[in-house]
């Protein structure tokens, strides 16, 4: 498995955890401290760092599979003969 691949999946799984532990402090009623609920918002934060760089993660794939398809299209709308330039008038 691939650096990115590896790093995608761990991202998805700290989100899980991140917001699974905030729902569990919820559930538990330990959130409702001072102490709590600064572990519910740093778990919150955690999640959200995860969750961004899982979303640029996918903008890059996609971009990166389109790239090819772009420039395939372009070249194909290309004029096959080469244009000269038009000569400059004369004063």
């Amino acid at each position: 498995m691939s650096d990115r691949g590896f790093l995608f999946l761990f991202s998805i799984f700290m989100i899980i955890a991140g917001v699974g532990s905030a729902v569990w402090l919820f559930a538990t009623g330990q959130a409702g401290t001072v102490d709590g609920l600064f572990l519910v918002l740093t778990a919150l934060l955690t999640a959200a760092v995860f969750a961004l760089y899982v979303v640029w993660a996918i903008k890059r794939a996609m971009a990166a599979v389109a790239a090819p398809a772009a420039a395939a299209a372009k070249s194909a709308a290309a004029p096959a003969a080469k244009r000269t330039p038009a000569p400059a008038a004369q004063a």
